[in-house]
C-alpha cells in the first residue's frame, strides 16, 4: 500500500460518518512536499458535510497558501472502494492546474490504482491562464 494511502486510513478513523457510515480518509503531498489528511465530516445537514479529499486540501491551503499544488493524492474508505466524487474532482483540479497529471490513487479490487486528475475529470472548470 503506498505511503499516502496508509495515511489515508489513518484519517479515515477520525471520520464523523454517523448517517452514512462511510468513514473516508484521504492524504495529500504537494508540490513543495508536504503531506496534509483530511476526513469526512457529516452534518444533519447534507450540504454542510465536508468530504475528506475537500478536507485535505483546504488544510494544505491554511498551510502553504493560496499558491498550493497538489502532487499526489490517496483517498480511502475501509471496506468500500471509489474514486473521489464528482465535486472532489472539481476542487483537485482547481489545485492541480498546470500539473494535470496530479496522481489521484484509490482502491479498486482490492489494489492501488493510479489515476491522473485528467482521467478522473476531463474538461474540468478552470480559471484562463
Amino acid at each position: 500500500m503506498s505511503d499516502l494511502l496508509a495515511l489515508a486510513e489513518q484519517a479515515a478513523r477520525q471520520a464523523y460518518a454517523p448517517y452514512s457510515k462511510f468513514q473516508v480518509g484521504c492524504a495529500l503531498e504537494t508540490v513543495a512536499g508536504g503531506i496534509y489528511t483530511g476526513c469526512n465530516v457529516e452534518n444533519a445537514s447534507y450540504g454542510l458535510t465536508i468530504c475528506a479529499e475537500r478536507n485535505a486540501i483546504f488544510h494544505a491551503v491554511t498551510a502553504e497558501g493560496p499558491l498550493m499544488k497538489i502532487a499526489r493524492l490517496a483517498v480511502i474508505c475501509p471496506g468500500h472502494e471509489f474514486p473521489p466524487c464528482g465535486a472532489c474532482r472539481q476542487v483537485i483540479a482547481e489545485f492541480s492546474q498546470a500539473n494535470d497529471l496530479a496522481e489521484i490513487i484509490f482502491l479498486h479490487q482490492g489494489r492501488p490504482v493510479t489515476r491522473t486528475i485528467a482521467e478522473l475529470l476531463p474538461e474540468a472548470f478552470l480559471i484562463p491562464s
